[in-house]
């Protein structure tokens, strides 16, 4: 939940193969906060897409990548006025490598830098920042191989201890990847004026193998970003342990597409887990769901968590196990269309998802239909658990 008098408005700077979520955690993480985002792309026009990258490291010596979401823009590049703008977003990826070419980014990245606006930037995003000469002499880090080019722009090197490492210095925030946007999109929040309360709420995730990749990630991070303590457990894994996750899309076919997304790191155990340790449960959807529903132990969590009142938010698949485990009965829920089935026979009250990003609050229960909703949300989430962006 956003309050503000003044609205911020920020834009992010797009191009095919950026990293999938280093582009769509702070979009949708910001909207979630209040934020007003635009994300545009050189030669592309609101409503184009932009193919996006998965990248993490597997055995080998650099990392793997493989396709990720299509990520649609909502503005035009063209037709931008930067003046209006109070901060900028550059994702990483492969897209800075071209975009660091293009005059027409150079140009508006040079206006964010000298007019002192907050500047978010990760991956190998630096790229483009040196090559609008904005880092001489300016504290940032990247991704390990931008090193040579930003001290040969005049930048001081900060060396990453870990893949989360972040490094702000005035108007300008870096960071070396994905795993650092908690950090990272608080400083950006901090730099655009933003104050977090309500923080220090203990949330749990309930994870699987193949559960949606966006769909973990982006409130997780999300909320880790408001200073929240937010666990993820996987019945029969433990901390460190990784999910596999799901990128899930509609790319003409009668049904969604699935291709191999993100691994997501499991922070804590299953076993143990229990409702009066957090204030609130979040269970993503993807496909994960479907076994998760025939396991007793999570029925059980579930359902302490809705008998005690406290916040539930569930998303797409997610409505499976609530279904599952007798919880709906009475309910208002919405849910991807394919689950409306097991929420009319659990005895829940359906709501059409029309738009497909329409969300539901119920009392303690927050539902939504797919993860174009995650802004809706997360946002709904945070009314219930009273943490607030100021601005």
């Amino acid at each position: 939940m956003a309050n503000s008098k003044s609205q911020p408005s920020v834009l992010i700077i797009c191009g095919d193969y950026m990293e999938d979520l280093e582009v769509m955690v702070p979009f949708q993480a910001l909207k979630a906060y209040g934020v007003s985002v635009d994300a545009v792309c050189p030669g592309k026009k609101a409503g184009d897409i932009c193919r996006t990258a998965v990248q993490q490291f597997t055995v080998h010596q650099t990392y793997a990548e493989s396709r990720g979401h299509n990520f649609t823009l909502n503005a035009t590049f063209a037709e931008i006025e930067a003046s209006k703008y109070d901060g900028l977003v550059i994702p990483g990826g492969r897209a800075p490598e071209y975009l660091a070419m293009d005059e027409s980014v150079i140009e508006l990245v040079k206006h964010f830098s000298n007019s002192g606006k907050p500047i978010a930037c990760i991956c190998h995003g630096p790229l483009i920042l040196a090559a609008a000469g904005s880092v001489k002499g300016r504290k940032c880090t990247g991704y390990l191989s931008m090193k040579p080019v930003l001290i040969a722009a005049g930048a001081h090197w900060v060396e990453a201890e870990t893949m989360a490492t972040c490094t702000a210095d005035g108007n300008l925030t870096t960071a070396v990847s994905y795993r650092g946007h908690p950090e990272h999109i608080r400083h950006f929040i901090k730099a655009l004026g933003g104050t977090i309360t309500g923080s220090g709420k203990r949330i749990l995730f309930l994870c699987g193998d193949y559960m949606e990749d966006y769909e973990v990630f982006v409130p997780f991070q999300a909320l880790q970003a408001l200073e929240c303590h937010v666990d993820a457990v996987c019945p029969k894994k433990g901390s460190g342990d990784k999910c596999v996750t799901a990128v899930h899309d509609f790319e003409g076919d009668q049904t969604y597409s699935e291709k191999p997304g993100h691994d997501f790191t499991i922070t804590a155990k299953f076993e143990g887990a229990d409702a009066s340790s957090y204030d609130a449960l979040v269970i993503p959807g993807g496909r994960a769901p479907e076994y998760l529903a025939l396991d007793e132990d999570v029925i059980k969590l579930v359902k302490e968590f809705m008998e005690a009142g406290k916040p539930v938010a569930s998303i797409c698949h997610g409505q499976q196990i609530l279904s599952a485990a007798g919880v709906l009965k009475g309910k208002k829920c919405t849910a991807y269309p394919a689950v409306k089935l097991n929420v009319l026979l659990a005895g829940g009250t359906w709501i059409e998802p029309d738009p497909i990003d329409r969300c539901f609050t119920d009392g303690n229960l927050v539902t939504g239909a797919a993860w174009p909703g995650h802004p809706e949300f997360i946002s709904q989430l945070m009314s219930l658990l009273g943490i607030r962006v100021l601005f």
